[in-house]
């Protein structure tokens, strides 16, 4: 008898399962896939560590976060600064001097804030409607029909339209030539994969893969005191209150005879036309040097219970029955943690200090 059996070996359930076993619980975890790791795990083809699950760069300003997981791992110098193609053009994101630079020949600050001032004052929108009102009431025609529009039709699978604007709060415009795209005082990756962190975080502790948890239940949880669930709430009730929606994700990969595809880590393709929504070049995150490269295009799709929820859908419609299943844990003794068991979008740095705190409140 554990104290407890965790449910999903991701970062969540990773680094419970580690702060648990420090403080002197016994653990076990399971997961239903063949690997550990969850949607961070690295895939090794070519000598080069395939994102299986599309492009994990790991980010955050809290240095005690950065401090935690370089304790186990040690990170790059890699910073994200993506490309858009449109049509064929590159421009540079986040939207910045750069990127202004080529939408319109601009060279200083001034030039681009009067265009893009005198592009939101022709669209006429004090009070948007929806995102694509939103996005143009805060940055003009030009970047959205070019930058916005087309990749997050795809991305969404809904007209820009139908979808609602608090989905865009923001539009950050960087009048600076800084092509990094998040601003976090720290970035990185891990040197050799998230295989190495995930694998440090379980060291000792018993894990089992291939185990689908809904297919033995009872045994399962028999096994532990308490279970630590990090899959999908709406499945652990049944679906009693209805099911919750997600976006999902296809990913193609691809092995290519050339040591260097595209010339950098993620290219985002922004026009409708295009079925994918980027192409990431995996060997960049850690500057490899292989003589073959490896991409993946990455396709947004409908989800359906056969395939793997990526985005949950925080409309008001999909969070009024969320509600109703946090109520519902409130009278169980299992401890829910992650993306699908809360039912929201989680950063790296955000599910590891969610888990750190749990595991405080929890491991007293």
């Amino acid at each position: 008898m554990n104290d407890f059996l965790i449910v999903g070996a991701g970062l969540f359930g990773s680094v419970f399962a580690h702060e648990a076993t420090k403080k002197g619980y016994t653990c076990s975890v399971v997961d239903k896939r063949p690997h550990l790791g969850g949607n961070v795990y690295c895939e090794k083809k070519e000598d080069i560590n395939v994102h299986k699950y599309g492009a994990h760069i790991f980010h955050t300003n809290d240095k005690g976060i950065w401090d935690y997981v370089n304790q186990f791992v040690e990170f790059n110098r890699y910073t994200n600064s993506p490309l858009a193609n449109y049509h064929g053009a590159l421009y540079n994101l986040p939207f910045n001097m750069n990127t202004f630079h080529q939408l319109w020949g601009v060279r200083t600050p001034a030039e681009a804030k009067q265009i893009i001032a005198a592009q939101v004052a022709r669209a006429k929108i004090t009070n948007p409607r929806n995102l694509e009102e939103q996005a143009l009431s805060l940055v003009g025609h030009d970047i959205y029909a070019k930058l916005i529009k087309g990749y997050t039709e795809k991305q969404w699978g809904r007209k820009a339209a139908e979808l609602p604007a608090f989905i865009i709060k923001r539009l950050p415009l960087r009048f600076t030539y800084d092509n990094n795209y998040f601003n976090d005082k720290y970035q990185g990756i891990p040197i050799g994969g998230y295989n190495k962190l995930v694998d440090a975080l379980l060291k000792g502790i018993p894990t089992k893969t291939n185990v689908d948890f809904f297919q033995d239940r009872e045994a399962l949880a028999s096994t532990a005191k308490r279970v630590v669930f990090t899959g999908k709430i709406d499945e652990y009730y049944g679906y009693q209150f209805g099911k919750l929606e997600y976006r999902s994700l296809k990913f193609e990969h691809e092995t290519l005879d050339t040591d260097n595809y595209q010339g950098n880590a993620v290219i985002n393709y922004t026009d409708s036309e295009t079925p994918f929504t980027r192409i990431i070049e995996h060997k960049h995150f850690e500057f490899g040097k292989q003589p073959k490269t490896i991409i993946t295009r990455e396709y947004p799709q409908e989800w359906t219970p056969n395939r793997e929820p990526y985005y949950p859908i925080n409309d008001t419609k999909n969070m009024a029955v969320y509600e109703k299943y946090k109520e519902r844990s409130k009278t169980e003794d299992v401890i829910f943690g992650g993306r699908l068991a809360e039912y929201r979008y989680y950063d790296m740095h955000q599910v590891i200090a969610s888990a750190l705190t749990k595991v405080k409140k929890v491991c007293t």
